[in-house]
């Protein structure tokens, strides 16, 4: 509670919730933790990623993209070849955008220790479906939020949003589980993010989606309070309100088919 607390504070502070430009990144407040958000298929994003890192020089970059175990196997000397890279992150069947929009993110990060916080289909499934997410967490589920239900009134905005993000075309049966999953990817992030300041003595940056770089619902919320952070989101049009990130950066639009044609029906 008392980090949901500050996050929210720190969101409100006229002084970091602010538009910026990525050239504008390095006159935020120090950080012990920066979130750098995304639209996944965007590569103005991905390029405001490297750019960031390479102006922040983090000892250490979580992706979300990757699992503990596959971030394990990179090394400095991997990270200089784009094509073997690839391979050993069995980039091209996870189902992630093209690599050619992340590497450089990867490149820039050269002199920085490689975290995973992907969570395993298989137990982001059994969490949807209903399972113990506690279960495949593992320890410390308490510490990250896993072990109590959220407030009624956060699980009914959560499991709007999801509804939202696919298009109002869920079985509100299934509402229940996809909030479950985000919540399960949120905790194992936030693991992994404490582990990657502890052994490497931080800062540490984080790649992932702008759900998870939330302050308010995010991994940001699960860490705990010796960490700082900062959150960035990255937008494609200007907001109406302000977003749950202490700043936000406005790019332009990636093409891309209409993400709902998949839940149409004839």
């Amino acid at each position: 509670m008392k980090r949901m607390i500050l996050a929210l504070a720190l969101a409100a502070a006229p002084a970091l919730a602010e538009e910026i430009t990525i050239d504008k990144i390095t006159t935020l407040p120090g950080a012990d933790v920066v979130f750098l958000g995304e639209l996944h298929d965007n590569p103005w994003h991905h390029a405001n990623q490297a750019e960031a890192i390479a102006a922040l020089g983090p000892k250490a970059v979580v992706f979300e993209m990757i699992t503990a175990e596959t971030a394990a196997k990179v090394t400095p000397e991997l990270l200089q070849d784009k094509a073997a890279l690839s391979e050993a992150l069995g980039w091209a069947e996870s189902g992630w955008p093209s690599f050619d929009m992340y590497y450089p993110i990867f490149a820039a990060a050269k002199d920085a220790q490689i975290y995973g916080a992907l969570v395993p289909r298989e137990a982001v499934r059994e969490a949807i479906m209903g399972g113990d997410a506690t279960a495949s967490f593992g320890e410390g589920a308490d510490l990250y939020g896993l072990a109590a239900p959220l407030a009624e009134e956060e699980q009914a905005e959560r499991e709007a949003a999801q509804m939202r993000a696919h298009c109002d075309a869920l079985p509100e049966t299934l509402l229940p589980g996809m909030v479950l999953g985000q919540r399960l990817r949120d905790a194992t992030m936030a693991r992994e993010i404490v582990r990657a300041h502890d052994e490497t003595g931080g800062p540490v940056v984080v790649i992932t989606g702008n759900g998870h770089a939330r302050l308010d619902w995010g991994a940001p919320r699960l860490l705990p309070e010796r960490l700082s952070v900062t959150s960035i989101g990255q937008l494609e049009r200007a907001p109406e309100d302000t977003p749950p990130h202490n700043a936000w950066i406005v790019t332009q639009e990636a093409e891309r088919e209409d993400p709902c044609a998949g839940f149409k029906k004839d």
